[in-house]
């Protein structure tokens, strides 16, 4: 663009971290809408810059291993997943890097059930936070405040629901960092316009059956959630 706003380039440091088996979509939506943000440096980060697997069996490159990335951050975001994010819940190098880069960033944000690992690092006490709807219910366990929309924001604190609320919390964030100009800009290149093939992408518009179906999908998954995160707020 010849005519580009001052405004619109900026220097922040962000940071999408990734950890074994977390939801791809969680984090490659966010990551999209950030890395148009003009001057904006996003790094992926894990563990170490070994190749991570998401639960679906893409695989990730990070761009930065713990040690290296960078102290103060503008932004750090944390997508979710299932077992992959109880495991990350237990492991005490993850939360080590999430609360201290937590503790410093401007902005702490997740995806999904990444609110779980924020909750666990001890970043969500006392705000109000939503994950995925089935279970957003969690996340009094770590003092947070279980709140319903597709992105929620508390003071510094934004959080996305389920998966696909991570495109929306993504382009809400490029609003915040630059102006609504900006963002629909983003938007319209994006091509983001969503008009689903079928109405049952929430609880509330989904039938009976297939929220009874999904529900019992996670009977067992919301019982070693629970437990997993009890056991990490005792410590």
């Amino acid at each position: 663009m010849s005519s580009t706003p001052a405004n619109w380039m900026g220097h922040e440091q962000i940071a999408v971290l990734i950890y074994p088996s977390f939801t791809a979509l969680d984090m490659v939506g966010p990551h999209y809408m950030f890395t148009s943000l003009m001057g904006a440096t996003v790094h992926v980060v894990a563990k170490t810059t070994a190749p991570v697997t998401s639960d679906a069996g893409l695989t990730i490159v990070p761009t930065k291993s713990f040690e290296d990335c960078p102290q103060d951050l503008d932004v750090i975001c944390v997508p979710g997943g299932s077992d992959g994010t109880l495991a990350a819940m237990q492991d005490e190098e993850t939360m080590r890097f999430l609360a201290d880069r937590g503790s410093r960033a401007k902005y702490v944000t997740s995806v999904c059930t990444g609110s779980l690992l924020l909750g666990a690092a001890g970043l969500l006490e006392g705000y109000k936070a939503t994950s995925h709807w089935a279970t957003r219910d969690l996340l009094p366990i770590f003092g947070a405040i279980p709140t319903e929309g597709r992105v929620v924001r508390d003071r510094n604190r934004i959080t996305g629901g389920g998966v696909t609320a991570g495109i929306d919390f993504g382009l809400s964030m490029v609003g915040d960092l630059r102006d609504r100009s900006y963002a629909e800009a983003v938007q319209l290149l994006a091509e983001y316009a969503p008009a689903p093939p079928y109405n049952s992408g929430s609880p509330a518009s989904a039938s009976t059956e297939t929220r009874t179906m999904i529900e019992d999908m996670f009977v067992d998954f919301l019982k070693n959630a629970r437990a997993t995160g009890e056991g990490v707020r005792r410590r």
